[in-house]
This record gives structure tokens, sequence and C-alpha cells, in this order.
């Protein structure tokens, strides 16, 4: 199994944004030398739930500032740019990067996000749709036309090409069966998790996504992943406390995800749910906290379910401070991530 880390890099206090990007930076190369595969950034805009409008860019920064690491996007938000600029920057990126890219592609969920746009999120799906057609047939490395609904391209050749052939990876983040099924069907992998997605949710997916698969047979094996706020400690009151950095992102992506945000100068604020799991629910079905031997359990629950080849790591979550995290990743490498290795 390969192990990424996740950025989002929010603030639920407002810090300045060198301090955020400085630590996102960090986070990057030390990902890097205690031996994880991937970093995954972001896209979000407007508020401190997230700094990283310009996830490309930054992944093009870090490809330089590192050798192995292998940089990706979770997500580009699809339906908030031209088809023709995702291509061009994401051929760019793998050229730059040497061709270390995974894409995750995903639709949105924003309402705060796309109005400030000035789109609807209702036109997502169909935005989303026809972009994606565009995506691939731009990496076909030759002349194409494009007649939609939304977009109308006269012949057209991309430059650059990327690195990879015919580009790279490409993950779809799915947090609905129709997501499930819309990127098996298009022979994409399929990441999902995150934050408010109970473990049982995650296996209804799996059921989902092996149905599909076996109707659609794509042509390549296509991959699952999952994404954890993850948290190794010796210390139950610390595991604890933890998991309360990791409620203010659950509940700034559900208001955002059901439209009962509040955002105040810029500022997201973590306003409760209706209904909340208590911290034991948390610890048990959403996140992976606590000693090594309760994060390795918990990772290997989520295989049993899941069926995973890939897990992404959000250590940084909340408030906690950058030293709190980097000791986290230490842990991880040293004491979990041995128990998942063959040979």
């Amino acid at each position: 199994m390969n192990f990424g880390t996740f950025l989002l890099m929010q603030s639920p206090s407002a810090r300045s944004s060198q301090e955020i990007f400085a630590r996102g930076v960090e986070v990057a190369q030390a990902a890097e030398t205690l031996g994880f595969r991937n970093v995954w950034l972001a896209e979000h805009h407007f508020s401190t739930y997230g700094y990283l409008s310009r996830p490309v860019q930054l992944a093009t920064y870090i490809a330089a500032k590192t050798k192995t690491l292998r940089v990706g996007t979770a997500v580009i938000v699809v339906p908030l740019h031209h088809p023709l600029v995702i291509a061009e920057e994401i051929a760019t990126l793998d050229l730059l990067a040497g061709g270390r890219v995974d894409i995750g592609l995903g639709r949105g969920y924003q309402h705060y996000e796309f109005e400030r746009f000035g789109l609807e999120l209702s036109s997502s799906r169909a935005r989303w749709d026809e972009a994606v057609d565009v995506l691939l047939l731009a990496f076909q490395g030759k002349p194409f036309a494009y007649d939609g609904k939304l977009y109308k391209i006269p012949e057209t050749t991309i430059f650059p090409q990327p690195l990879q052939q015919p580009h790279p990876p490409i993950w779809i983040t799915a947090q609905s069966p129709d997501s499930v099924e819309a990127a098996v069907r298009r022979g994409f992998n399929v990441l999902t998790g995150g934050f408010g997605v109970p473990i049982e949710r995650m296996g209804e997916f799996r059921k989902l996504f092996d149905r599909v698969v076996a109707e659609v047979k794509p042509a390549q094996p296509l991959h699952v992943g999952v994404q954890r706020a993850v948290y190794v400690t010796d210390n139950e009151a610390d595991a604890r406390a933890a998991a309360e950095e990791a409620r203010w992102n659950m509940r700034v992506t559900l208001s955002l995800r059901n439209q009962y945000e509040r955002v105040e100068k810029g500022r997201a604020v973590a306003v409760p749910a209706p209904k909340e799991p208590d911290i034991d629910d948390l610890l048990d079905r959403f996140l992976v906290i606590g000693t090594p031997d309760t994060v390795i359990r918990q990772i290997k629950r989520v295989q049993d379910v899941v069926g995973i080849t890939h897990f992404n790591c959000s250590f940084w979550f909340g408030d906690l401070e950058q030293a709190r995290v980097l000791r986290s990743m230490e842990r991880f490498a040293r004491d979990v991530m041995p128990a998942f290795q063959v040979g």
C-alpha cells in the first residue's frame, strides 16, 4: 500500500499567508524525507478553510524542492476553470516535475465558492462532463475540436503535452454514489473519505465501485484510495485534543457542503451540525488517531472494509501546531508504515 499526505492549508486562527505556505512546503519536504510517496494539494477559495487557491502552482514549486516525492492535486475543482487552461497547467507541471505527478479532479461542492466566480453550483455536473471530455481530447496530442452546450472549441492543439502518456494518473474525489459510478465509467481511480465521512459509508462506496467495475470492465486496473485525518501519539489526552482539532475541519466542511456556512471577513467559522458524533464516535468511525497500535488497527480496518491501495494522511488539521504535526508524521513513518510493508 502507498502512503501519501494531504495539505488543505487551513487556519482557524487566520494565521498569515506566509506562515501557512511555509508550513505546507515544510510538511511536503518532511514527507519525502520520511518515505511518503505523495503530497496531495487541495483547491479552495475565499476563506481560511483553505489558503491554497492554485494547487498546480504550489505543486510545481514543491516538485522543484524535492527529488522523489510525487506531487498531486486533490483536487482541481474542474467547473471553476476553462478545461484548456487545466490541460495546459497539468502538462506543464508534469514536464517540470519529471513525470512525478498524479492529478485529482473534482466537481466541487461549495456554493460559497461558485457564487463568487459568478457560477451556479447546480451547473457543476454539466460543466464537469464537458470539461473532462475536453481534457481527455487535449491529452491525445493531436488537433481536436469540441462542440458542446457550454464549450465550443474550434480546431485546437495543446502545447505542451505531458511527459506521462497519455496523461498523468487521474483520480476522482468521490463523496457520492453518482461520483463513484461516473469515475469508474471514465476509467479513473477513486479517492474517498475526508472529513465527515464515516467508515461504513466508504464501505458502501467500495461495493458500488466493484459492481460498476464488473459491468464496465475497464481496460486498466483501477485503484481506490482513502483520505483520513491522522495523528500518532502515545498520550490519550493528546489524542482526544487532536480529535477536537479535527472537529473544526469536519464542521466547516459540512457547513460549506450543506450551505449553512459562516464566513466572517474571510474567516471560516466552525458551525456545529444539527447532530454530531461524540468524541468516541469520531475516534472510532471518522478519524485515525491514537497510539501506533491503534492507528495500525484503524488503517487495517479501512483496508478490510474499503480494499484500498492508497492511504492518504491528513496530518495537519485544525490549529495543530507545526511541531505536533511533524512529530506525528515521524512517529507514523517509524512505527506505523513498517506494518504495511511487504517482504
